[in-house]
């Protein structure tokens, strides 16, 4: 638990999804001193030129859980089904999965020769990637 304000608030489940080379979402739950559960979602963006990040957050909570995801899964729905039904939107599954097995590769050939350099992650144009989340 971090000295921070929110020291009062534990983090009891934590989920990271890297979406494209410079964004990442946090999906954590988080408990009150009273018991009481909610959801943060934070949306972390690394700055064009910089080590810094750029963060934004989403408190949910548990009033709110069905309507948000039904709201949400209609959204997603309507642009999949409806917008962009010819989209291929396991692409970038497909892509992660194959840069993982490279790397996976890469790192097992390491123990044998320690001078190659690893692999890169494919480029990803972030904007194909927001659309392409799987709640």
């Amino acid at each position: 638990m971090s000295n921070t304000n929110d020291s009062r608030f534990e983090n009891v489940y934590s989920k990271k999804v890297k979406a494209g080379s410079r964004r990442t979402y946090f999906f954590d739950v988080r408990k009150t001193r009273g018991e009481d559960y909610y959801v943060t979602l934070t949306e972390s963006t690394k700055k064009h030129n910089s080590e810094s990040y750029e963060r934004h957050k989403i408190f949910l909570y548990k009033e709110d859980f069905n309507r948000f995801l039904s709201s949400l899964q209609e959204v997603i729905d309507h642009v999949k089904l409806d917008l962009m039904p010819d989209y291929d939107y396991e692409e970038f599954d497909r892509k992660q999965a194959e840069w993982e097995l490279n790397n996976l590769h890469q790192e097992e050939g390491d123990h044998e020769d320690s001078t190659k350099e690893p692999q890169s992650k494919p480029e990803s144009n972030d904007a194909d990637d927001a659309g392409n989340m799987s709640w």
